[in-house]
């Protein structure tokens, strides 16, 4: 795609981020859903060639067998501009698929009759739901897991680097218990790859069972072939898995399980990146400067977090688009209705914003260092998170009314290491426990965090 076409596309997609997202239009653009057509569909023929249960096949010439072989694996741009010619007068894009190969084969020697077992036995929707499968099988193994794991991969690094660099939790906003860095990241890490296996493990199926689900024409034409058993050895030969139970269409069930998968993984990134967001507001993390960027028209000085802003608006996007798709497309009425057809073809949309969004949050965790001053300081000032252990030490000696007496003591107020170690003296506890909390810093109460972190 040229300058200007960039600049005047409708889709961002395809204009200004078209170079974080050429690897899945290479998936899912009009031109790979006809390769992938034109390749079931001879897939198909090869298949009953292969069978040898079609007598007229037997005699197909050598020329045709290699041209048959050839749009097995790839198409070619002249073929895809001719399938566009061919719909043009069809107004079916199927269709115009089928008689694309027909005309392929009969250039290289194929007879009439064996033409004729070109999309023998098929529906439009047995094309078509083979190739989305297809191409949604290779966007997960080759674009979105790979994505997921090297952010997974990322933060496992920061997890492991900063293990036991104390960091004060905040919940409800408010200064809480303190944790370390190192272990938060962890909490993503193991997040994001909970939800990369929950993808993984969606079941990629499809169907080949003709205008309606039931063999109807296979059954008329060749009774005494187990047809049945004929497409399930073919489905498995691309690598799905077969759905016997479906009307024209499969019902795409599995697509909304696909589409919820991802969106739950989108929403771990969305939670990322509005806490690092956060710690980059509160001074947690300093992030590099890049020569010649410019952070506000007015304000020289500003370096601004924009990287996991991007991924949180496009991770948003695609949620939207992705919940849609998971809602929608298991609908249809009776045996089937186009209005799959059209939501379908936005599938790699979705994808993209998903993919640019993970892009997006790996560039920002790489301009990340953490500011140990920062967190040290931040710590320092809030002395009242240990009221938690002092409360939990007096309930474990019997101390009544533990923790009324610390929320007395320090709810609302600031609490500095003098006064808190007066309190403690004043409680009576066994001499060890005194000790053990006279001693007790905000940097050091930090409890498995860093072993935590250093195991992830």
């Amino acid at each position: 795609m040229t300058d200007e076409h960039r600049l005047n596309a409708l889709s961002p997609l395809d204009g200004r981020y078209a170079g974080k997202c050429a690897d899945l239009a290479a998936l899912f653009s009009e031109a790979a859903l006809i390769r992938h057509r034109v390749r079931v569909e001879a897939e198909w023929l090869r298949h009953l060639l292969a069978g040898g249960g079609f007598p007229a096949l037997a005699a197909l010439p050598a020329a045709a067998r290699a041209r048959l072989e050839s749009l097995c694996d790839d198409t070619g741009t002249a073929g895809v501009r001719r399938v566009k010619e061919l719909e043009a007068v069809t107004r079916h894009d199927v269709k115009a698929v089928e008689y694309f190969l027909r005309e392929e084969l009969a250039a290289a020697g194929a007879e009439p009759a064996q033409l004729e077992l070109v999309h023998f036995g098929c529906t439009s929707e047995d094309i078509n739901n083979l190739s989305y499968a297809l191409m949604l099988d290779e966007a997960r193994s080759d674009v979105l897991l790979p994505l997921i794991e090297e952010l997974a991969r990322a933060l496992a690094a920061l997890a492991h680097e900063h293990a036991g660099l104390p960091m004060l939790a905040r919940t409800h906003g408010q200064p809480a218990s303190p944790t370390t860095l190192g272990k938060e990241a962890a909490n993503f890490t193991a997040r994001l790859r909970r939800a990369a296996a929950g993808l993984a493990r969606v079941e990629i199926r499809a169907k080949w069972n003709g205008a309606v689900g039931n063999f109807n024409a296979h059954c008329v034409a060749l009774p005494e072939l187990d047809w049945r058993a004929e497409t399930r050895v073919f489905i498995e030969s691309l690598g799905l898995v077969q759905n016997e139970y479906t009307t024209q269409i499969e019902p795409h069930d599995w697509i909304a399980e696909y589409c919820d998968a991802l969106a739950r993984a989108d929403s771990v990134l969305i939670d990322l990146c509005r806490d690092f967001w956060g710690y980059i507001a509160l001074g947690y993390f300093r992030q590099a400067t890049l020569a010649g960027e410019v952070g506000s028209s007015t304000m020289p000085h500003k370096v601004n977090p924009i990287d996991f802003e991007n991924a949180e608006g496009n991770a948003g996007i695609a949620n939207a688009l992705l919940r849609h798709l998971a809602d929608k497309l298991p609908i249809s009425r009776w045996q089937r209705d186009l209005s799959d057809s059209t939501v379908l073809r936005n599938l790699g949309v979705a994808l993209g914003h998903s993919a640019l969004a993970w892009r997006s949050a790996h560039t920002g965790l790489a301009r990340l260092a953490p500011d140990s001053g920062r967190l040290a300081a931040d710590l320092d000032a809030h002395w009242e998170v240990l009221a938690e252990a002092i409360q939990t030490v007096m309930r474990l000696h019997g101390v009544p009314e533990a923790y009324e007496r610390l929320k007395e003591f320090t709810r609302g107020r600031r609490i500095g290491p003098a006064e808190l170690a007066g309190f403690v003296a004043t409680l009576g506890l066994p001499a060890e426990a005194q000790r053990r909390l006279e001693a007790l810093t905000p940097v050091a109460y930090t409890g498995l965090a860093a072993a935590l972190a250093r195991e992830i």
